[in-house]
């Protein structure tokens, strides 16, 4: 099977990660990946946040945890975590956030790490603590919290995927 094809069909959201850090040529790679995702209109409106800071990766577990009103690490004990932002002028930032995301999840595979799409960056950075950390890293207000992407070296097995649900695919002729 073509290499791009495998990595695309036994990629999984990894919710288990070892403490080690990932190696900087790993993380450039897959921000390469994320920077090459397509856009809009080729507007390139995506930004990227990279924390691997320990106590501002818990600042920001706490905070996506409490927009669940709960207190666990939603980013499953990963060292990384890569934050998206997209401009929200431009046409299309939720699909631009989210095809970066993609590509991140499957570079990340390629090069055995693994990854897990985390959710409520919108809220996080709606909030006055969110908007005061991008005002920090120099985020403009522009810019909405697309997703997360939690990054690290699996701790266990990748797991199994589910089934294919039949019926996903609809040929239309004439």
């Amino acid at each position: 099977m073509n290499e791009t094809l495998k990595t695309l069909l036994t990629r999984r959201s990894i919710r288990k990660f070892k403490p080690d850090q990932i190696k900087d040529r790993d993380l450039n790679a897959i921000l390469e990946a994320a920077k090459y995702a397509p856009t809009g209109g080729g507007r390139q409106g995506n930004l990227f946040v990279v924390v691997q800071d320990p106590a501002l990766r818990a600042q920001l577990a706490k905070m996506n945890a409490a927009v669940l009103g709960k207190d666990f690490d939603p980013y499953y004990g990963a060292p990384t975590i890569i934050l998206v932002f997209a401009d929200k002028t431009k046409s299309t930032p939720v699909e631009d956030g989210s095809l970066a995301l993609g590509n991140m999840f499957n570079a990340a595979r390629s090069l055995g790490l693994g990854s897990c799409w985390i959710h409520r960056a919108r809220e996080m950075f709606e909030s006055e603590k969110g908007k005061a950390l991008m005002r920090q890293w120099g985020v403009g207000d522009s810019y909405v919290g697309i997703g997360a992407c939690s990054l690290g070296y699996p701790d266990g097995e990748t797991p199994a995927p589910a089934p294919r649900k039949e019926g996903l695919v609809v040929v239309a002729r004439a």
